[in-house]
């Protein structure tokens, strides 16, 4: 007899919540690492080729892990999913004290592995659990649950490094203070339900089955290749992810340890404010903002096209002012500190915009998917497949900041392909219909319970699924 369970933990906003939790302790800790500039270590080509080396397996594995997601279900899979950003953490203070390369590049691989795993679960729970008018709302509750977690770890590790001095890498008690908040996320995971045991607040059920065979699995990734509305998106997906390392190189070459810190800081606050901003009042369905499903969606790629066209000009009107030369690892004192009123407020504010921007080209990204169906097995391969591209565009972008692009080149490189995307996610945009329940198998959770009592029977499998939500 399973455990009865507060009629409010199954509900959808619950589990997101619940998502964002454990994101918000494990990636948005190791968000806040990376954003101190090169992961805080000083190599910062050795944080490029581990970068790589993770994206690229990160992309590998996305292709696969919507289908072992939904093999396993979303709480093992987040689970497995978490274990490799403690693994990354601990890796990154290895290196600063014990000066382990080797370690770093196999912890980049094994995270890129299990990250690939964790956002599959992630993207099934957040865009398939709630109602359709909700997903904008879903998408802002994640994020900034999520990026709160960057930027609490950046307020840390500012607090640490200033109070430790003027640092070129991150103190050691900064690493102490990520992995023990990563630990308490990889427990978090646990919380969270399978798709067969959230009710919606209309009654409906997520999905009956809370697995798929090994058979539907490959079929479902065969038929991704096969859908133009994902090859439409695969420039949007490729590119949203690609301006990190142009973002983290310029925080690991042109600021202090403090001040790097202090832009993570930034850049955390502008994805929490972009990601509620977009989501609650762009792309919901709520009192204030009445629209068509199809109109907000119209609405959010002009709110985003206009915020990157102008985000991105003003960082390459800074970008052509200096290059990696300017800032020689070997003269510290050239770097920029916060305290430099003359250099410092233009660039502290273009972190915190490029972040806030960042939120909404990936809510907009996400909400396109959700907005295409409600199945939460389809959801978690289209997660999956976005991941993949994201991280194939990830390790392509450490790649060439590896071995040292100029940095207007990866400026150029990353707002050129956000800006081809826009054309081709309208088009995606056009097919979505005002809701998708007209043409989906939607069950109510009222009338298993009829079909129960009619039927006189308790060995149905249906019967079992009903006994789990009505016992709650």
């Amino acid at each position: 007899m399973p455990i009865a369970l507060p009629s409010w933990y199954i509900r959808p906003m619950t589990q997101v919540v619940l998502l964002g939790f454990t994101c918000f302790c494990t990636v948005g800790m190791f968000s806040a690492v990376s954003n101190l500039g090169a992961g805080g270590i000083q190599d910062v080509s050795l944080s490029d080729t581990a970068n790589g080396v993770l994206y690229g397996l990160f992309a590998l594995g996305g292709l696969v892990a919507g289908g072992i997601c939904n093999l396993l279900g979303p709480a093992i899979t987040l689970f497995i999913g978490t274990l490799g950003y403690a693994l990354y953490v601990g890796a990154l203070w290895c290196h600063q004290t014990q000066g382990t390369d080797w370690f770093l590049i196999f912890a980049g691989a094994v995270l890129g592995l299990s990250a690939a795993l964790l956002w599959s679960a992630q993207g099934e729970i957040m865009m398939s659990y709630p109602l359709e008018q909700d997903k904008g709302k879903a998408f802002g509750i994640f994020w900034a649950i999520f990026q709160l977690g960057t930027f609490i770890g950046s307020v840390i590790a500012l607090a640490i490094n200033i109070r430790s001095g003027q640092l070129s890498a991150v103190a050691t008690g900064t690493y102490v203070a990520f992995i023990i908040i990563i630990f308490i996320g990889i427990a978090s995971s646990f919380l969270v339900l399978g798709p067969n045991r959230i009710i919606r607040s209309d009654g409906t059920l997520v999905k009956l089955r809370a697995r798929t065979s090994t058979r539907e699995e490959v079929k479902g990734m065969i038929s991704l290749f096969k859908d133009w509305r994902m090859l439409a998106l695969l420039p949007m997906f490729f590119a949203s992810n690609y301006f990190y390392a142009y973002q983290g190189a310029i925080n690991a070459h042109v600021f202090d340890g403090p001040t790097r810190a202090l832009n993570a800081t930034l850049s955390g606050a502008g994805a929490i404010l972009g990601a509620l901003i977009i989501g609650f009042g762009v792309l919901d369905d709520n009192k204030i903002w009445k629209a068509k499903r199809r109109t907000r969606g119209y609405v959010g790629l002009g709110v985003v096209t206009v915020m990157t066209i102008i985000v991105w000009s003003v960082g390459l009107s800074w970008q052509v002012t200096f290059d990696r030369a300017d800032f020689p690892d070997a003269h510290p004192s050239n770097k920029i500190n916060y305290h430099d009123n003359n250099r410092y407020p233009g660039p502290g504010t273009l972190y915190f915009f490029y972040y806030f921007s960042d939120a909404c080209y990936q809510a907009l990204a996400y909400w396109i998917m959700s907005a295409l169906t409600n199945d939460p097995f389809t959801l978690a391969r289209y997660a999956g497949f976005y991941k993949a591209l994201q991280s194939a565009g990830a390790a392509g972008s450490f790649g060439m900041d590896a071995v040292n692009t100029p940095f207007l080149n990866e400026l150029l490189g990353s707002w050129i392909m956000m800006l081809v995307s826009f054309p081709l996610a309208f088009l995606v945009i056009r097919t979505v219909k005002e809701t998708n329940y007209a043409d989906e198998n939607m069950v109510y959770v009222d009338d298993l319970k009829q079909e129960q009592v009619e039927r006189g029977s308790d060995g149905d499998e249906k019967e079992k699924h009903t006994d789990e939500h009505q016992s709650q």
